[in-house]
């Protein structure tokens, strides 16, 4: 007997469900990090380019491939009678594997951070090596996190995925809109926007580049099948390419509005905007303190609500890519499906948690296996992972997926399923620019950014 496998009710939902697994912790930890390293407004005008030049065409091809199929990340190339190609899938499955395992981590510590926050405990952010070392409890959050993720995925695609999408991702924005607009109300808030929005391009250079190009493509969740499998819950009446505009433009918009946020919050305390992922867990406790202990407490927990909210929208993309596959491929029931899949991801990011301080060994695991980097500050086992799937496996994936839909499946085929629904495409400018892009742009800058990432990463070769 087949298994029921759901579709989206409606267009709506599916663009809050896809924008939501775009939307995660990146676009409000790493985003902004970004930016302060890259100079400012230069780097987000680069980035907005590389979203719609680079990201918004294969975007398209992953949900094309998934609507035109109605099957996972696997099974859709089966479908299209490529079986040979479906590696592509399982590097997209192993890379959302093993994303999840270290990113319910982290999503475990902004959870403890809103319990930190009700607590008005704004010292934590002293105590972070502390805290993230504490694996029991971290553990405790991780579980909590992972089974709130595997609930809602559990309900199926309308009554979890897309009901809580169109939950969490209008109650995220309205948490930014609210943060963001307060944090201009501070004293020197007007510094960090003038950083923000004024570009000075003679801070552009190389690095700056790769890491724009990065972080537009990590940041939409391409190259790992979470697109092609919510584009298989799809009805053959929505235009793709819309949708696939409206996400771009709402991950996009989301990232742009953290930057509102929080560059006013720490330019008001006199603090540099380069200060990395610390900025987020060690230093905005501090910048909430100084806010008073009233408004502080609620600053401080609406912001790490918002960050759990982020992550939540993430791990659910994350964990239906595997539960579809187990589902369409293996005949196991959803519930059933989810349970295992999850309880199996939260053992896989074991030694994720506790490379964090709880043991020497895998705290140290880069170092120990002899990939270390002079002037490096983590070497753990968890940096590693994010090494292996975040930055190796992803762009890796993009760049098959581009070169498949291209001159595999066919760009003929491409814009035939993008046509339906999108009256007037054929022949369109828009045809044009997403055939070239996914022929010959895509593949060719993805395959730099795996080189030159492969190269740093793991031979300690950097060419930029």
């Amino acid at each position: 007997m087949a298994v029921s496998r759901g579709h989206f009710s409606s267009r709506l939902g599916f663009i809050l469900a896809a924008a939501g697994s775009a939307v995660g912790l990146g676009n409000i930890w790493k985003f902004p990090f970004e930016v302060g390293s890259g100079g400012g407004a230069a780097f987000v005008v680069m980035y907005l380019g590389f979203c719609f030049l680079l990201c918004f065409p294969v975007m398209t091809a992953e949900i094309a491939i998934g609507r035109r199929t109605q099957r996972n990340a696997v099974g859709a190339f089966k479908a299209l009678n490529k079986p040979r190609w479906a590696f592509i899938g399982f590097l997209g499955l192993a890379s959302g594997l093993l994303i999840l395992s270290f990113y319910n981590v982290v999503a475990g510590w902004a959870f403890g951070y809103v319990i930190e926050m009700i607590m008005g405990n704004f010292d934590i952010g002293s105590q972070f090596g502390d805290f993230i070392k504490d694996w029991m409890k971290i553990g405790l959050y991780g579980i909590v996190f992972m089974g709130a993720t595997a609930f809602i995925v559990s309900q199926g695609v309308q009554k979890g995925i897309e009901k809580a999408a169109k939950f969490l991702m209008p109650t995220l924005i309205i948490l930014m809109i609210l943060l963001s607009t307060y944090a201009m109300t501070l004293e020197g808030a007007m510094r960090g926007i003038e950083f923000y929005l004024i570009p000075d391009f003679s801070k552009i250079n190389g690095q700056v580049v790769y890491s724009a190009l990065g972080q537009a493509f990590f940041s939409l969740s391409l190259g790992m099948g979470a697109l092609i499998t919510y584009g298989s819950y799809l009805s053959k009446e929505q235009n793709i390419v819309q949708s696939a505009a409206l996400i771009t433009l709402m991950d996009v918009g989301i990232a742009f509005l953290a930057g509102l946020m929080l560059f006013p919050l720490v330019f008001s305390q006199g603090l540099e905007p380069t200060g990395g992922p610390g900025l987020i867990f060690v230093t905005l406790p501090g910048v909430f303190r100084d806010l008073g202990p009233n408004i502080g407490i609620i600053i401080g927990t609406l912001f790490f609500t918002l960050l759990s909210f982020a992550a939540l929208t993430s791990t659910v993309s994350l964990l239906e890519v595997p539960v579809a596959y187990v589902v369409d491929e293996h005949k196991v029931p959803r519930k059933r499906a989810v349970w295992l899949t999850a309880t199996l991801i939260f053992l896989i990011g074991i030694p994720s948690l506790l490379s964090n301080g709880a043991s020497s060994i895998l705290t140290n695991f880069i170092d120990v296996i002899g990939l270390a980097r002079e002037g490096a500050t983590d070497n753990s086992f968890m940096t590693l992972v994010a090494w292996i799937a975040n930055d190796t496996f992803l762009p890796l994936g993009g760049m098959l997926i581009s070169i498949f839909a291209a001159y595999i499946w066919k760009k003929e085929n491409l814009s035939a399923e993008l046509s339906i629904g999108n009256e007037g495409y054929a022949g369109s400018f828009l045809e044009r620019f997403i055939n070239f892009s996914i022929s010959y742009l895509a593949p060719v800058v993805l395959s730099v950014i795996f080189l030159l990432t492969l190269l740093s990463k793991f031979f300690g070769i950097d060419l930029i």
